[in-house]
């Protein structure tokens, strides 16, 4: 793990020069795809090479996503493009959860490998090391492993996908004075205007708006009160709002101000196509980044679909997708210095600086977080936030 104050510059140079990376292996020799164990593949080449992989996705024939929305990160050209590319149905199950739903849906199925067993996960970061510790995730490398920066298990079990940083989503046919810091959020003005988009009990991008809030009001990476205190403040004055944001409550200003990550406001900005008009704000007073985690499940009942899908995730294909939805994936600077990345893609990233220079607490102080908020939610900000 990365030590306290971690900056994304891992993640996030590709306004630098970046070191062209090899992830070339050798590849093992043809074998029968049919007699493989994929839950058992390390890689591509363990399992016969990647046209052994595509024969075996393709006759497993299904990939069961979770909590993937098709307007997050473009997860909807996404899918569709893998479907289209190998033939394989996905099935996306409980689009709108969290990171705790989708580690809750593997314990959930272990046994059974049914239709609501998911193959592969996209989790915050403090669920990457917690399902790895409960034995539920695979070990797996794509061939561009060694091209994916950031705070990856060396073994696979997970690796970054992309990142962002958190900004203020604003319906501007409702709020007419704009917020510009998390604590203009307080002014009574604001009164039954602010949202979370998510339960911070289950959700990592809710949870992760408390802990930037607390940097925002004197905490520390590793002291996080200060966010749960401005949160209960927020909800005694009235202008916390109960209700998950998403795009549905955005459109029709119930929502008007949300805490969201970059990626999802500008995405919703261009979804709605000014009606209504939505404004993004980079607070002030906290520049605050994060990422993301791809994982399979040990207990997936498609196993080689869903390292095909880890494959093409981290093709460069699947790569300049997540772009086209405003998320820096975690190969950018192998593409930039490859020259793979226009000029129109790089203007869909937030202000380089902000990305390089944003702060990012690692697993470990993620973890405790995530903790304290599921244990402290109710007792101190005592507001549920639900649909």
């Amino acid at each position: 793990m990365k030590s306290k104050s971690v900056i994304m510059k891992s993640l996030l140079l590709f306004v630098i020069a970046a070191l062209t990376l090899s992830a070339c292996s050798t590849a093992a020799p043809a074998s029968d795809a049919s007699a493989t164990d994929w839950n058992t593949v390390k890689s591509a080449a363990d399992g016969g090479g990647m046209d052994a992989l595509i024969a075996a996705a393709k006759a497993e024939g299904e990939l069961n996503v979770i909590t993937l929305p098709r307007d997050w990160c473009n997860y909807g050209e996404m899918i569709d493009s893998f479907s289209a590319k190998y033939g394989i149905k996905v099935n996306s199950l409980n689009p709108d959860g969290g990171s705790a739903d989708e580690v809750q849906a593997i314990i959930d199925n272990k046994e059974n490998k049914g239709p609501q067993a998911p193959d592969v996960l996209d989790i915050g970061p403090a669920y990457g090391p917690l399902a790895k510790e409960q034995n539920l995730l695979a070990p797996y490398k794509v061939e561009t492993f060694d091209t994916i920066q950031g705070t990856n298990d060396p073994d696979g079990y997970y690796f970054v996908d992309y990142s962002g940083v958190m900004v203020l989503e604003i319906n501007a046919d409702v709020v007419k004075e704009l917020p510009t810091s998390f604590m203009d959020l307080l002014d009574a003005k604001y009164n039954g205007q602010v949202a979370i988009a998510g339960d911070p009990r289950a959700s990592n991008q809710a949870a992760q708006t408390v802990y930037a809030a607390a940097i925002a009001n004197g905490g520390t990476l590793d002291n996080l009160q200060p966010g749960l205190d401005f949160f209960k403040e927020m909800n005694k004055k009235g202008n916390l709002l109960p209700l998950i944001a998403d795009a549905g409550p955005i459109a029709k200003g119930e929502t008007p101000i949300t805490f969201q990550w970059s990626w999802n406001a500008y995405a919703n900005k261009d979804t709605f196509a000014g009606n209504p008009e939505i404004e993004i704000v980079y607070p002030s007073d906290v520049n605050w980044g994060g990422y993301y985690y791809q994982a399979i499940s040990a207990y997936a009942p498609h196993p080689a679909a869903a390292r095909l899908w880890e494959e093409y995730l981290y093709s460069d294909e699947g790569q300049l997708t997540w772009i086209k939805g405003y998320c820096a994936p975690a190969r950018l600077a192998d593409m930039v210095s490859r020259n793979v990345v226009s000029d129109d893609l790089k203007a869909k990233f937030p202000d380089a600086t902000l990305l390089a220079e944003s702060i990012v607490p690692n697993g470990d102080q993620l973890s405790a977080a995530r903790a304290l908020i599921k244990e402290q939610w109710d007792s101190v900000v005592g507001l549920d936030i639900h649909k």
